[in-house]
């Protein structure tokens, strides 16, 4: 089989073949190198031949409950230190073991080192003919996800040679070697839940093993090849592999920069490539694994990433520290995250340290469960059959950021996020995981905020200008742990599945947050469709049609090649990084439904397939359809999935049922206020120039900041305002105070009108706002004014060398 692929520029290939054999377990050893830009070390895989999506399955039976028929009945995570946790050190050399086998030939250079180049040839025809599937006279080909990173060796572990293994022998007679190494994999892998400490373990010290032969491997632009000879199927393959590697200093997945202290940092952006830059991988979201990571910096850093539990470092010699981290929720390997830099820790003055340093301990007797429907996922230890984790309103949480800004977090992303997870609560239930980190990355980070597993990154434009944004992002991403992470789109163009939800929940969430009255909530939600509308409007007008699409491969949704590879369409393109159509087309679909429905009915069922798919993978028509069979036959009228499909998922343009709409949220009180004081502004900037007494000003409302948001959004609607009104707005508002919304709307009035007096904002945004700014180099450019192009190259000739690749790429673009 040929792995070249002929894919057009902007399209994202995920070459794994998922469908033969999947990663169940991954073990990374790990130091990270400040000084070279490198990661490097050894990561070692866990295999199971199989993939229980390999039929292109489509129905929410399939997906959401096809996977168990019994109940989750095992005990939670509690707080340990997995014992010989440490894998291979980067310093340590293979030949300091026992090899328990015969070597092979390695296809690679004299230094026995892989690079994934561009040019890289395709395996089958630059050096064997492999079938990469599970049938054939040839060798079978393990395909990995992989690009940006310097492979140096792959080989067979002798887990056989671990003392005590024999445990895991079913058929201690067996003879052949290599299938009794296979066995106890198999037998390791698919241990009860509620054996996950010895599992991880024994992961631990199976990854300390020494290899038993070396396998033939080679790579391409996207992908990591590996075989052996003889084996010619994902049976007769080896069952855990270990490879070696290094990272590259420009690698894809991973971003080296300063933090807003001017200290050194590295952290995982997990986009568009998701993290084969920084390990190979199986990336289709098919490849549910979990993971334990142990990550070697110097004394001065701190280590996170996606962890269940809260890491300790270990003092391994003078200046060197060693973290150690772990997941037993299988999750699709883009989801793991890592970030490393001198972070101070904050923790909530209310909550003691024993409550922060570790994970809440949870019985395992019978007493502590409840029956409350079956789990349909894969087993493992679920934190929605355990009483003490379903009642938990507030989950452990730390937040991390650099010290400058230890003061501002404290003052108020602190204050907020118990309040935030409280009420997310209190709208969709138990927390699917156990604990929570927040880190402040650095200025360059391309969006407000990112979620992980266990870890939300949020950026500091939305620290500024009180607690309103800081706490919608919060909101939005404590949304993602309930859709995006413990329930997943199975296909990855459905991203409204996790965008959608979240943004629609935002709102709620916030709401509940802040404890406003129903009739409060309602006026606030309904001036952020008002804003989403605009928004949405000015998106679809400037965007092709093709990428305004929800579900744009329609009825092969879901589906995968012979081997499970699939490419993703547009999913390299830089500009998409920065759209907005998933969010906001997926918000009003939802919006419509449960205003269709009722709230009341509609966050009951939401609650409900909580439930029943956490832990899963679906596609819309899951949702679409147990939405559906849940709600009275009275409340469906003309809905159904079709219906749904036609006017909502798989057209361009606006849906059909918002045409309707003159605009979402017009009527609102909130958005009449900010009329009349439109009307007020434009009054004023029509008045000639001269003295007036005193009395006889404008008295201005004091407004919200989404009221401040969509007052400045319509002043942006007139042709001229003159300077003069532009420095009453200013001074009216106090706008270079206002939160990072707010401010870039004036700094489009500012680029608008030419008022020269305010161009200091403007620059200041461009630097300290990056994940908001790539809209404003745009607008310098377009007015072709020399000082306002001279400003934002000045401004990017500043930043790019640490602004976020794609960003620098759209911003490139425009500039030259």
């Amino acid at each position: 089989m040929d792995i070249k692929l002929e894919l057009p520029q902007d399209d994202l290939p995920l070459m794994a073949n998922t469908n033969h054999i999947l990663v169940k377990h991954y073990v990374l050893d790990l130091d990270v190198n400040f000084k070279s830009q490198i990661i490097e070390g050894t990561l070692v895989l866990f295999f199971q031949p199989g993939n229980r999506y390999r039929k292109n399955s489509s129905s929410t039976e399939e997906t959401c409950r096809s996977e168990s028929n019994e109940a989750c009945k095992f005990r939670m995570p509690e707080p340990c230190h997995v014992t010989n946790t440490r894998t291979f050190s980067s310093k340590m050399k293979y030949n300091d073991f026992a090899i328990c086998g015969k070597g092979e030939k390695k296809t690679s250079g004299k230094d026995g080192n892989h690079d994934n180049g561009e040019q890289a040839s395709g395996i089958s025809s630059s050096n064997y003919c492999c079938d990469t599937g599970i049938h054939g006279s040839e060798d079978f080909l393990l395909v990995l996800d992989c690009c940006d990173l310097s492979v140096l060796k792959v080989e067979e572990v002798d887990i056989a040679a671990v003392p005590g293994i024999e445990k895991f022998t079913r058929s201690p007679k067996l003879r052949v070697v290599s299938e009794l190494r296979n066995q106890i994999v198999h037998e390791l892998v698919t241990l009860p839940a509620d054996r996950w400490r010895e599992q991880l373990d024994y992961y631990a010290c199976c990854s300390q093993a020494p290899g038993c032969g070396e396998l033939l491997f080679d790579t391409d632009s996207w992908s990591l090849q590996i075989r052996k000879t003889g084996a010619q199927t994902a049976t007769d393959f080896p069952h855990a592999i270990r490879i070696r590697y290094r990272t590259k200093p420009q690698g894809r997945s991973v971003t080296w920069t300063s933090d807003q202290s001017g200290r050194p940092c590295v952290y995982t952006m997990g986009s568009p490539i998701n993290n084969r830059a920084l390990f190979p991988c199986q990336e289709p979201p098919v490849a549910m694994s979990t993971w334990q990571a142990t990550v070697r910096a110097a004394a001065s850093f701190v280590v996170l990433t996606s962890g269940e539990n809260s890491a300790k470092p270990t003092q391994l010699q003078e200046g060197s520290l060693s973290w150690h981290y772990y997941v037993t929720m299988p999750m699709p390997a883009s989801t793991f995250t890592i970030a490393v830099g001198s972070w101070t820790e904050m923790k909530p003055e209310t909550c003691s340290s024993d409550d922060l340093a570790a994970e809440r301990s949870f019985s395992t007797s019978e007493a502590d469960f409840r029956y409350a429907g079956i789990c349909g996922h894969v087993e493992y230890p679920c934190r929605f059959q355990n009483t003490s984790a379903t009642t938990q309103e507030i989950i452990p949480h730390r937040v991390f950021a650099p010290v400058c800004l230890k003061g501002t977090c404290q003052e108020t992303l602190l204050q907020l996020l118990s309040s935030c997870l409280a009420a997310a609560h209190s709208v969709l239930g138990t927390h699917p995981f156990s604990r929570l980190d927040v880190l402040i990355v650095p200025a360059n980070f391309p969006s407000l905020g990112m979620a992980s597993p266990h870890i939300v990154f949020l950026s500091q434009s939305a620290l500024t200008g009180g607690s309103h944004l800081c706490g919608i992002r919060l909101c939005h991403e404590i949304a993602h742990a309930w859709f995006g992470l413990a329930i997943g789109a199975r296909d990855w163009t459905e991203e409204w599945l996790s965008e959608g939800f979240a943004t629609h929940l935002e709102d709620v969430f916030w709401a509940k947050a802040q404890k406003l009255a129903p009739h409060e909530a309602q006026e606030q939600q309904e001036l952020r469709a008002c804003l989403r509308w605009r928004r949405l409007q000015d998106e679809l007008q400037n965007s092709p049609e093709e990428m305004q699409v929800l579900r744009p491969n329609k009825e092969k949704t879901g589906h995968m090649s012979d081997s499970g590879s699939s490419v993703i369409k547009h999913g390299l393109n830089p500009e998409k990084v920065f759209m907005q159509v998933h969010y906001l087309k997926g918000y009003f679909l939802l919006r419509f439904l449960a205003g269709r429905l009722g709230d009341d009915t509609y966050f009951s069922f939401l609650r409900k397939f909580v439930h029943t798919c956490h832990g899963q993978l679906i596609l819309s028509q899951d949702f679409l359809q147990m939405l559906l069979e849940n709600i009275p036959e009275e409340k469906r009228l003309d809905l159904s999935v079709e219906s749904i499909f036609r006017d909502w998922l798989e057209s361009s343009g606006l849906p059909q049922p918002l045409q309707t709409e003159l605009q979402a949220g017009a009527e609102c009180g909130l958005v009449r206020q900010v009329n009349a004081e439109v009307a007020k502004w434009n009054q004023l900037n029509r008045r000639p120039r001269k003295r007036k007494r005193r009395g006889t000003e404008e008295v201005f409302e004091k407004l919200l900041p989404d009221q401040l948001v969509l007052l400045l959004e319509r002043l942006l609607e007139q042709k001229t305002l003159n300077p003069r009104t532009l420095q009453s707005l200013e001074r009216t508002y106090h706008l270079p105070q206002q939160d990072a919304e707010v401010r870039h709307r004036w700094c489009e009035l500012i680029v608008k009108h030419k008022y020269t007096k305010a161009y200091k904002h403007v620059e200041k945004f461009l630097q300290e706002d990056q994940a908001m700014g790539i809209y404003l180099y745009g607008e310098l450019m377009v007015h072709e004014d020399a000082r306002q192009q001279r400003l934002a190259r000045t401004c990017f000739e500043l930043t790019k060398e640490l602004m976020d690749r794609c960003s620098a790429q759209v911003v490139a673009e425009m500039l030259f």
